[in-house]
């Protein structure tokens, strides 16, 4: 199989990955009201604990998942991966109660590591002059997987509050099926390493970042970046509904328009942009808009505006494929694994983290402020004080390498 076919099959499988995740959102909370025996407004207090769970077992798992792969070869860690969410979305399907719903929630997180393993196969197959723009096209499968996801899930619901589980767990297992015979390996036994204990821990991810040398300071402005960004994902609903009076339905849209821009951004124009002006100015680019663009998030005065915002805030998903571009050039192939095991692991805690943190500075200054700007934009305006924060440190790393 060629590179070019390799790379097909890896971008649907993270579209499907994708789709399954999103498959199941708009039932989840119903299964949770019902597993736990609760009202639906009573089950929003299990709600995080349960989707926090997938995020701590991918932190947990990401290193181990990465290093599996750079032992054995990313054909069978992958494949076991997308085999492991096929099983346990069918396991959530038949969770008779919350305990074991969690349960298959955290089993996901561990196999949804497969993300790492992927991304470790795109390095793999990409050479400097296409590796951004390769990471890029995982961005978008994931971002347009996660925007038709939703709207599946929503039609599935129908048919009950457990069908989009078994329909997700139909999509990955077929997805097994057309890997098992499709997919080639793309690490030869004979730049495959020894497995060590030592790196898989999490926390010792941060004894590996600290071999990168001066690149270790761009882990540090990607999780800035991803937990600036979480003041979207957390305050996104509450924020366009209590202050511009958004329905149900409006917000679904505005988030669609969301995923649909990231994923054309990421697919297409990080690869152009990077082609223009390299990845340490593209990266810096990204962080430049997304500075700005939290910024007009927290003023803006009209609902309508945050339309105008989406394309320019999509730009900023130029900044991921390029860190991960910089840092992949750097390292040997039989460490791709574990080098996007590191990127998973700090995806998800940031996911853990950001969430709670950016609601509860909502939720805070909308007690203690009567201005709107701060009233409801407050987590906006300190994600772009982040955003600041992540600029210097990139701006010091690119002129010490330069």
């Amino acid at each position: 199989m060629t590179k070019q076919l390799a790379l097909v099959f890896i971008l649907i499988t993270i579209g499907i990955d994708s789709i399954g995740l999103g498959i199941i959102i708009p039932s989840f909370p119903q299964l949770i009201s019902e597993t736990a025996g609760v009202s639906l407004k009573d089950s929003s207090s299990y709600f995080g604990w349960v989707m926090g769970s997938y995020a701590l077992m991918q932190f947990l798992f990401a290193p181990l998942v990465g290093n599996l792969s750079d032992r054995f070869g990313r054909r069978p860690i992958l494949l076991l991966s997308v085999f492991g969410m096929g099983i346990d979305y069918l396991f959530m399907y038949f969770a008779p109660n919350l305990f074991w719903l969690v349960l298959g929630r955290s089993v996901s997180g561990v196999f949804g590591a497969s993300f790492t393993t992927a991304a470790a196969y795109i390095a793999d197959v990409s050479d400097d002059e296409n590796r951004a723009k390769n990471f890029g096209m995982i961005g978008a499968a994931f971002g347009i997987g996660f925007v038709i996801g939703p709207a599946i899930g929503g039609l599935l619901a129908d048919f009950g509050t457990r069908a989009p589980f078994l329909a997700a767990s139909l999509f990955s297992l077929l997805n097994f099926i057309f890997g098992y015979f499709i997919l080639k390996e793309s690490l030869p036994k004979e730049n495959r390493r020894a497995f060590d204990w030592k790196r898989v821990s999490p926390f010792g991810v941060w004894r590996q970042i600290q071999k990168m040398g001066h690149l270790k300071n761009l882990f540090l402005v990607t999780f800035i970046v991803l937990i600036t960004n979480m003041a979207v994902h957390a305050t996104w609903n509450y924020y366009s509904m209590e202050k511009f009076g958004w329905t149900i339905k409006e917000v679904g849209i505005s988030l669609a328009v969301v995923g649909v821009s990231f994923g054309l951004i990421q697919g297409v124009g990080s690869g152009m942009m990077v082609k223009k002006f390299g990845e340490w100015k593209t990266a810096i680019i990204g962080v430049v808009v997304l500075i700005l663009v939290m910024l007009l998030f927290a003023i803006i005065p009209y609902g309508w505006l945050l339309y105008l915002m989406i394309l320019p805030y999509a730009f900023s998903g130029v900044l991921d494929p390029s860190i991960r571009a910089l840092v992949s050039k750097e390292v040997s192939e039989n460490e791709q694994g574990e080098l996007q095991g590191i990127f998973t692991s700090l995806m998800s805690l940031a996911e853990i983290i950001g969430p709670p943190l950016m609601m509860m500075v909502y939720y805070q200054s909308r007690t203690y402020f009567t201005s709107p700007i701060f009233n409801f934009g407050m987590p906006y305006l300190i994600s772009s004080l982040l955003g600041m924060v992540a600029l210097l440190i990139l701006w010091r790393t690119y002129k010490r390498k330069s």
